[in-house]
């Protein structure tokens, strides 16, 4: 190919696709992508995207948004071209994070509009809606990908944006409206249990909740024990009480942390028994932060026998979510309380360790400790 002509086919290739074809393009015409636009074709998805000159947007065809006048649209073959002439991604459909699994950009489509309408009314009714799809389908489709419900995952985005604003420093009435709170009677409803305390006292990083914490000796090297007036909120391992310290400091920056020793003996001893061969105590009270799925996961992580383990994907088949074994993973990663939740119980497929929080030498340790203890 003469250099000529590659520059024609690079021309051709970022113009809008009425103008490629104009030029000779054998290209699909635009009434055929004005038909898929307004079918909301999904089929089409990263076959062509289309451009609105009165909003400077562009979207995928299948965008939930409502559809504009013909004679306001263009149509462009990739998002490299419709923003070299001046359009910018939709914040709905996100045309760039398209991948070609239908399945889950769809999933990605209702997170994004979910996240943006957290303060409006979201039932399952009314996503149906936006979506074109019925309700059923659509829980069901969402749930095999994500592992929970678009309630659940509503309720985990504004519990998150509430942190992360009581940790700026904001009010908790400012707080609350931001996150999509409706009344202050639903906010301490839905959120005191998931925080571990009230959100007046998480704010700024829980600034005027007590946490009480000890450090002892263990078969698994020094282990930090931290607890509110509720329950232990940090189980966790390291070798010197100094990164121990700094653990708990990076999960509650601003709480009001002072040592306990007498206080917490009890649950101490409770652990150190179990590190040395016994069961673990199941009413031993545990007050810790967790999304919907976390608690999903965590739970049936309680129920896995002493001494036995469970595969990544047999807890995942487990929860009713056979294809969330990364999910199931992450959940297992961020467990707060060590042994308490025995995420060290979650091996790979091939019986390998996979991954531990606290080390692959410490979680070997604990599974042969819980082996020969049964035998």
């Amino acid at each position: 190919m003469t250099t000529n002509a590659i520059l024609a086919l690079d021309a051709l290739e970022t113009m809008p696709v009425n103008q490629a074809k104009a030029a000779g393009s054998s290209d699909s015409s635009d009434d055929r992508f004005w038909d898929a636009v307004i079918a909301r074709d999904s089929k089409r998805d990263g076959e062509f995207f289309f451009a609105v000159s009165t909003t400077g947007v562009y979207c995928r065809p299948s965008c939930a948004a409502r559809r504009p006048r013909r004679e306001n649209v263009q149509f462009f073959r990739t998002p490299d071209a419709a923003e070299q002439a001046g359009y910018r991604a939709c914040l709905r459909c996100r045309p760039r994070a398209f991948t070609g699994n239908v399945e889950s950009d769809g999933v990605k489509a209702i997170c994004r509009f979910i996240e943006q309408h957290l303060d409006e009314p979201l039932t399952l009714g009314r996503l149906a809606k936006e979506f074109h799809q019925s309700p059923f389908r659509l829980q069901r489709r969402f749930k095999a990908v994500l592992g929970i419900t678009p309630r659940e995952y509503a309720d985990s985005c504004r519990l998150k944006t509430l942190k992360h604003r009581l940790q700026s420093g904001d009010s908790v009435t400012r707080a609350m409206y931001d996150a999509g709170y409706g009344s202050s009677s639903r906010l301490y409803e839905r959120t005191a249990s998931q925080l571990g305390m009230t959100p007046d006292k998480y704010r700024r990083g829980a600034i005027a909740a007590t946490i009480r914490y000890t450090c002892a000796d263990s078969p698994l090297g020094r282990m930090l024990i931290a607890a509110t007036e509720k329950g232990i909120c940090a189980i966790q391992f390291a070798r010197t009480d100094g990164e121990l310290i700094e653990g708990l400091k990076r999960e509650f920056p601003f709480a009001m942390r002072r040592t306990d020793s007498g206080g917490l003996q009890s649950w101490v001893n409770a652990l150190l028994l179990h590190l040395r061969g016994k069961d673990l105590n199941s009413s031993l009270p545990l007050d810790i932060r967790a999304t919907a799925f976390q608690r999903r996961v965590w739970a049936y992580l309680q129920s896995i026998p002493f001494g036995e383990t469970k595969s990544y994907s047999e807890v995942a088949k487990a929860i009713g979510q056979p294809r969330a074994c990364r999910a199931v993973a992450r959940a297992c990663a961020t467990n707060p309380v060590a042994v308490a939740i025995p995420c060290h119980r979650v091996v790979r497929e091939d019986g390998s360790m996979g991954g531990y929080r606290w080390g692959l030498e410490r979680k070997k340790a604990l599974l042969q400790m819980e082996r020969g203890a049964g035998r």
